[in-house]
């Protein structure tokens, strides 16, 4: 038990409350060029994807590129809304003050908007040395990379750690990397999470403390068996 067990935070969602925020100005900015989404499908499209993801997925919708300033207007006007109306999830505050594990943020968003959200709503002081962006590796979510580098900073095996994520597209990041997955069900259908690859789903916070003891315990009764089966 030498080495720590990590709760793997996403950001956008999990954290700070952005996801309806966010992508209703996407809504809005897709709808500008042509393509008429409700805000549901455009959670279905773009929920979990990095900058470049969106681009593509976005490029696809519209059957062409989407402008050369679209990313730099998506960022302002979101980042208008979010000074306007960002908070906290409910309860995650909570939370974050009373884990006894290691913890850490992994989010495909860029830096520069976690420490922004982060800030905005107080969360910073909990993350400020342990924030993992996609512009950290190669591949962003639902490839396995980011996950893993965060592990490996944090000193912990896969295998030990657990990952708070509201997306499909993180579900099966954190599937790919190893690790058990709790899916925060609060804006993405449950059933499309357990889909995904979650283990368990939650629809808010205050249910978290007590999923994160089961997995404790489900470690403690894994290394028991394993001591019990060792010859002496």
């Amino acid at each position: 038990m030498s080495e720590p067990r990590l709760v793997i935070f996403d950001c956008d969602g999990v954290l700070v409350d952005s996801e309806h925020l966010s992508h209703t100005v996407l809504q809005q900015m897709l709808g500008e060029l042509g393509v008429e989404l409700s805000l549901e499908a455009t959670y279905g499209h773009f929920m979990g994807t990095s900058e470049r993801g969106l681009l593509q997925v976005a490029a696809g919708l519209l059957g062409r590129a989407v402008p050369a300033d679209f990313i730099a207007a998506f960022v302002a006007r979101t980042f208008d809304a979010f000074r306007a109306e960002l908070r906290a999830v409910d309860g995650v505050h909570e939370v974050v003050r009373a884990l006894p594990s290691p913890y850490c943020v992994a989010s495909n968003a860029p830096r520069e908007k976690m420490r922004f959200t982060l800030g905005h709503t107080g969360l910073l002081p909990h993350f400020e040395d342990r924030m993992f962006s996609a512009e950290d590796v190669e591949r962003p979510k639902p490839a396995p990379d980011l996950f893993l580098h965060a592990a490996r900073t944090m000193a912990a095996r896969a295998e030990h750690c657990v990952v708070i994520e509201d997306s499909p597209t993180g579900v099966a990041a954190a599937r790919a990397a190893g690790m058990r997955v709790l899916g925060y069900a609060a804006m993405t259908p449950a059933a499309r999470l357990h889909e995904a690859g979650a283990d368990t789903t939650f629809g808010h916070m205050r249910e978290l403390p007590a999923l994160l003891q089961a997995a404790h315990a489900a470690d403690a009764g894994v290394l028991s068996r394993l001591i019990r089966k060792t010859p002496s």
